[in-house]
């Protein structure tokens, strides 16, 4: 592992307060635009929804992979939903014994009213900062999430949204 010199250690350190305090800031625009659509729905729930709908009817334990939760917080968490009418069980078509959650149209409404207030909050803070930095967030932003290995949003709505 090559050894970083001072000044890259502290422009890491800066680096990370700067991507702290960007998420804080994220996770408040997203509380508040799952707040406008559905208030009894907790950000854990919200994110399980936004996993259905962009990756399809899921078993348990492919859910739980993916949330990175143990099946039994899953298996709770979908409890909930199914409960609120959200998220619906059923059979596997290929595996009667296994089965699969999906999406009602509550819940796939639910993800895309969110997903858009979101987006119109996010884009009413990027219309507030100066044009010229906007090329180097995009750039920044495009590099980090690449580095962590999460997939792209697309530009215009998504027929899956994503967290």
């Amino acid at each position: 592992m090559p050894r970083r010199s001072p000044d890259s250690e502290s422009d890491a350190e800066a680096m990370v307060t700067a991507l702290l305090t960007a998420s804080r800031l994220l996770v408040a625009v997203s509380a508040r635009s799952l707040a406008a659509v559905e208030d009894s729905l907790t950000l854990p729930q919200f994110r399980m929804l936004v996993v259905l709908d962009g990756r399809g009817p899921l078993s348990l334990s492919g859910l739980a992979g993916e949330m990175g939760v143990q099946p039994s917080t899953a298996m709770r968490m979908i409890d909930r939903l199914v409960a609120a009418g959200m998220v619906a069980r059923g059979v596997s078509a290929g595996d009667r014994r296994t089965s699969v959650i999906s999406l009602t149209k509550l819940g796939r409404r639910i993800v895309s009213e969110a997903t858009g207030r979101r987006r119109q909050e996010i884009a009413r803070i990027v219309d507030a900062m100066p044009p010229g930095q906007r090329r180097y967030l995009i750039e920044a932003l495009q590099a980090f999430t690449e580095a962590g290995g999460e997939p792209a949003v697309g530009d215009g709505p998504q027929v899956h949204a994503t967290w």
